[in-house]
């Protein structure tokens, strides 16, 4: 049939199973956006606008995390297209499914410097998987196609496809297709690995296994589970893997490395087999390469050909999707039972469980009791979203995923304002479930305008704000290691954040004490509104266990001295 340009965009969309697109409306995609009036009036699709562009990118980033589903977002040409850069940039860093369409100036203004015009192929070039700019009307079609299959084979990440005007408004013949099938290993080529991985994990006495975003990416949560439970081994998850086991089981010894636990350190120092699945250990894990696991055994299973060995060196690898690899292990294994080894590390679990301590006084409120709170009140069944700071590495120390594709956090990038964003995508696509952004005062400030988004969309979720007036993740180290010159970490902005809430049409709570830490957070989980809730605390609370920078990942810092 003949349709426009922008209808076929839209069509396009349908066929791979886009059920909401993110964006804001400008010059340029002017044609997109009276498609999407049409299509959304008879109910085929809904469009979400943010305050901001770079919000409707995390939130579709977000949206994909947490549905499973590819991310969609549109913006116009020049500032509305760098706008998307750096939520393009943390969806590829943490291999983020996305699809970014952008409007350019029609084929005859390229090249000539027009009104709102930029390279935005050029600008993203290092941080998408593929990108295009469509010039042939023909291939409009085939290229939305192509840049959903891109997203999602292999190594999983962001493309972006830029569409001149006069494309978007001009008739071409569409046809519907299927999407085309994604199978990401070849039995040929890795049955072979695989059996060798086998045999190295049946002669391990003392196995342990360590698994990142891959696992939840490829939805092999419940083929994870399985393996853990038939190697019996003590497991650790990537910051990018919280949701990859859930964080009830006893086998699991929390995260590995700068902010890990000292559980988790004694086990890779004590292992005789290292499993890594789905992780590229990022220089937050290794902390220093040339001493991380040395003399240990290290099997890598991952995706991406690329990463095997370039951080560093393993004994054995299986290049191939972590799920089929998984099943096929689980196929292998016998039942295995390593009950010294796992004595000793439930023991050091026990010796070794995080725990906060007051500063000042006995009633100030901790991020640990608040987020603890926050656990038991909806049984570790929420989806959390972070920015990025020391609230980021509480979230995952002290609240317990039970549940896949439960948290969206950036990993890689480390981008303060991703979370509320995320959130605001992670609540569109799962309507049903409790979704909370953790925050701090410094990356709150970076995107409370789009406290005008949830007011707007009716958006029932939490914005949790931990105010303590600084910078903190920054000051810690400030603390640490620049002889607590706090240069421009104590922000101190003075805004009542109850006022700004209810400026913006949302309701407010705060916390300010121990004993309001229940109510108030029963109060905001059940007042089905856009709530934002206020955690005063202390400015001198910091991150630990730590890892200084260049140190070996076993040298962690248990306590910081307050002056």
């Amino acid at each position: 049939m003949l349709l426009n340009g922008s209808d076929v965009i839209i069509e396009c969309l349908l066929e791979q199973g886009a059920d909401t697109v993110f964006g804001y409306p400008g010059g340029a995609v002017l044609n997109i956006y009276d498609a999407i009036y049409k299509y959304s009036e008879e109910g085929k699709i809904k469009h979400i606008i943010t305050a901001h562009e770079q919000a409707a990118c995390h939130a579709a980033d977000g949206y994909s995390r947490t549905t499973g589903k590819t991310g969609v977002v549109i913006a116009t040409s020049g500032p509305g297209a760098t706008n998307l850069v750096t939520g393009i940039a943390t969806a590829y860093m943490d291999s983020i499914p996305l699809v970014a369409i952008t409007g350019n100036v029609t084929r005859n203004l390229l090249g000539l410097d027009s009104f709102q015009e930029v390279d935005i192929c050029g600008i993203t070039m290092p941080v998408t998987k593929h990108n295009y700019i469509v010039k042939d009307p023909e291939k409009l079609a085939d290229t939305i196609r192509e840049a959903f299959y891109i997203a999602n084979e292999g190594r999983k990440g962001p493309v972006l496809i830029d569409i001149p005007k006069d494309i978007t408004g001009a008739m071409i013949e569409y046809e519907r297709q299927q999407p085309k099938k994604i199978i990401n290993h070849n039995p040929d080529t890795i049955n072979a690995e695989i059996e060798e991985a086998a045999k190295l994990i049946r002669e391990a006495k003392k196995p342990f296994i360590y698994a990142g975003g891959g696992v939840v990416s490829c939805d092999a949560v419940d083929e994870m589970s399985e393996f853990a439970r038939k190697v019996d081994a003590p497991v650790s998850l990537s910051l990018m893997g919280q949701c990859a086991l859930d964080n009830t089981k006893d086998c699991y010894i929390g995260m590995l490395g700068m902010h890990g636990t000292k559980t988790a350190a004694l086990t890779l120092g004590e292992c005789d087999l290292m499993i890594v699945l789905g992780s590229r250990f990022s220089d937050r894990v290794l902390c220093n390469a040339s001493t991380f696991a040395k003399g240990k055994k290290i099997l890598h299973i991952e995706i991406d050909p690329a990463e095997i060995g370039k951080n560093i060196a393993v004994y054995s690898h299986v290049t191939g999707d972590v799920k089929y690899v998984l099943s096929k292990l689980n196929e292998l294994l016998p039942d295995m039972k390593h009950e010294d080894w796992m004595k000793q590390v439930m023991d050091w679990k026990k010796t070794y469980a995080l725990k906060m301590v007051p500063v000042e006084s006995e009633d100030e409120v901790l991020p640990q009791d608040v987020i603890e709170e926050l656990d038991r009140l909806t049984d570790g069944s929420a989806i959390i979203t972070t920015e990025v700071g020391q609230h980021q590495m509480w979230a995952a120390q002290y609240y317990n995923f039970r549940k896949p594709r439960s948290f969206a956090s950036s990993g890689g990038l480390g981008t303060m304002g991703y979370g509320f964003g995320a959130a605001m995508g992670s609540k569109i696509g799962n309507p049903d479930r409790t979704v909370v952004n953790i925050a701090g005062d410094g990356s709150f400030f970076m995107n409370c305008n789009e406290l005008s988004s949830l007011a707007k969309h009716k958006i029932p979720m939490i914005e949790l704000v931990f105010e303590n007036d600084v910078l903190g993740m920054v000051r810690q180290w400030q603390r640490l290691f620049y002889d607590k010159r706090f240069s421009q970490t104590d922000i101190q902005r003075g805004t009542d954040l109850m006022k700004l809430a209810d400026a913006f049409g949302v309701e407010g709570v705060r916390i300010t004490k121990k004993s309001e830490i229940r109510p108030m957070l029963e109060k905001a989980l059940s007042c089905g509104k856009p709530c934002l809730v206020d955690v005063i605390i202390n400015k001198d609370i910091n991150v630990l266990p730590m890892v200084p920078a260049g140190a070996d990942v076993s040298d962690l810092i248990m306590n910081i001295e307050i002056d």
